[in-house]
């Protein structure tokens, strides 16, 4: 994935005076912790129409900082804070009409992704945000995201057709704070600006209006109001009969399976598939039949692996590509996984997973499809009714 050359130039201290040393470490640190609200641009700035204010995001306000300019670093490295970008954002050459074109093409609007590396909402809307299924699957389905970097040198051609640099073209666009999104329809127009982050149960509000809506009758505000979301619990689901995050997952107890529930706090989700999915008596009675965990994605605790290892939650789930929250990962008693399901799964499903592993027929069924769909027949044909959308 093409990304911009590092941007944070790190002058020579002896340069410094006394005087300016603190100024320049309190800059940049604000733009470090940037991530606040910033206006609309006006009508005049590169033929944008005005576009209403969203609400507050959901991040502490910054005091505006003066911008630092950017220096390259030596090819292969990377700048301090840098994170990695999905794969599925797209590599432009950032001809932003010719972008809006092929995104229209394909049924799709464009979203221009404004950031810089060692932002920690940046960090926190790539990590918490796209690592929920439902906020991946309405992004690839209905945009395409272009990133922007804010310090960055790359040429950008803009609304007018002139040519620019990302740094300029954010700067026209009064992008003050990481991270911004600017939603834009198929004319080119912004339809919604994002400032800051938003929670998830927001976020995916702002894709739903964004995809269809082109910023009046409704206004974003109205649309939201209407729908009024329900933000997630922000907090982890324990559960009594699974072991504590701390047990040695290789030293267990008899012969069971073991399921590693890999989740986070801000997850709706997560907070269906505990308080409905795995309460149901079809649900504890699957359950039962495995050593269950559950573990915070991006938890820096130690856990003792079912090989043996030892490291944190967040790299265990880092090295086995875990990439929504909640996941779940199914181990045998050799300690190697067999199975996982990442995707959102209603309650016949995740019973079905399993059954799947429990039962050990995901060693002469290799296609999991045709075994629900037997495993269905096989209910229904004892008087019990599936519901496969409950």
């Amino acid at each position: 994935m093409l990304l911009a050359e590092p941007q944070f130039r790190f002058m020579n201290p002896p340069q410094w005076s006394g005087r300016r040393l603190p100024y320049v470490l309190l800059v940049a640190l604000l733009l470090l912790l940037a991530g606040c609200e910033a206006e609309a641009p006006p009508a005049s700035v590169v033929n944008l129409p005005a576009v209403p204010q969203t609400e507050t995001p959901d991040v502490p306000a910054a005091e505006n900082a003066p911008a630092i300019e950017a220096e390259g670093l030596e090819p292969g490295m990377v700048n301090p804070g840098y994170d990695e970008k999905p794969d599925w954002f797209v590599e432009s050459f950032l001809d932003i009409r010719e972008d809006v074109a092929e995104a229209a093409a394909a049924d799709k609007r464009v979203i221009l992704y404004f950031y810089q590396d060692g932002c920690p909402y940046c960090k926190k809307l790539l990590d918490i945000n796209l690592s929920l299924h439902e906020t991946v699957e309405k992004m690839r389905g209905g945009f395409n995201v272009i990133a922007i970097n804010i310090w960055g040198d790359r040429e950008v051609t803009d609304f007018d057709g002139a040519d620019t640099t990302e740094k300029a073209f954010a700067r026209a666009l009064r992008i003050m704070f990481t991270p911004t999104l600017l939603f834009l329809n198929e004319q080119s127009d912004v339809v919604l600006r994002v400032n800051g982050y938003y929670a998830p149960h927001k976020f995916n509000t702002a894709l739903d209006y964004a995809a269809v809506h082109n910023g009046s009758d409704p206004s974003y505000q109205q649309y939201y109001a209407g729908i009024a979301p329900a933000p997630a619990s922000g907090k982890l689901h324990t559960d009594d009969a699974s072991l504590p995050a701390d047990a040695p997952l290789d030293r267990r107890d008899g012969e069971r399976p073991l399921l590693v529930f890999f989740e986070q706090k801000d997850c709706t989700a997560c907070d269906e598939l505990h308080r409905d999915v795995l309460q149901r008596p079809e649900s504890r009675e699957q359950l039962a039949r495995f050593d269950s965990v559950l573990l915070d994605m991006w938890s820096q605790d130690p856990v003792r692996r079912p090989d043996g290892k030892t490291g944190t939650a967040a790299e265990w789930a880092r090295e086995l590509d875990v990439k929504y929250a909640p996941s779940l990962v199914f181990f045998n008693r050799a300690g190697e996984e067999v199975f996982r399901a990442d995707a959102y799964l209603r309650s016949f499903h995740v019973q079905s997973v399993m059954d799947y592993v429990a039962s050990g027929a995901y060693q002469e069924q290799p296609s999991f499809q045709r075994f629900i769909a037997s495993r269905a027949e096989a209910l229904e044909a004892r008087g019990i009714h599936v519901d496969l959308t409950d």
